[in-house]
């Protein structure tokens, strides 16, 4: 709006000046608060406060529902693994006990009188003894066996005991 000074007011109040220039507030500058303004501060910050909480909380919600579920992966990755490990060791008896089996079935086939005999034929160089080298020997139908110091000891510690015994 044009400013103009000179012209003639026809009311009983002065016109209002617009000033010069528009003053600038400081943003550095304190602000005188009142009582009612602190009021709006503090409950202003208490609710920033239980914002911060809520925050706080959700994300410890959340570390400890993730600590939760890695514990329980890593459970199941090490039953896993010691599942894997009992597998294994089970293929592995599987097939020493058919090793074993077969092993059982080749010495039976190799202990009869025919595969010894071949055995110690080729292997061992001896021969089946012929008739002439057969030596007969007629020994007496009595048996002498002499019992040795030992046994006799035995015996007489075993009489005293039952001596004592029948005494009482």
């Amino acid at each position: 709006m044009p400013r103009n000074y000179n012209r003639y007011q026809y009311e009983t109040s002065p016109r209002k000046l617009e000033p010069e220039y528009a003053p600038r507030k400081n943003p550095y500058a304190k602000k005188k608060s009142t009582a009612i303004n602190q009021e709006k501060v503090k409950k202003e910050k208490l609710k920033e406060q239980k914002r911060k909480r809520e925050q706080v909380k959700i994300i410890i919600y959340i570390l400890l529902g993730f600590s939760v579920l890695f514990a329980i992966s890593y459970r199941n990755s090490m039953i896993d693994e010691s599942f894997s490990q009992v597998q294994a060791l089970q293929k592995e008896l599987g097939t020493i006990q058919k090793e074993n089996e077969q092993l059982k079935v080749s010495i039976e086939n190799g202990s009869n009188l025919n595969n010894l005999e071949q055995a110690a034929k080729e292997l061992l160089g001896m021969q089946k003894l012929s008739s002439r080298q057969t030596i007969y020997v007629s020994l007496p139908k009595t048996d002498y066996i002499e019992g040795t110091e030992e046994e006799e000891e035995q015996e007489e510690k075993t009489g005293l005991i039952d001596s004592i015994l029948g005494i009482f």
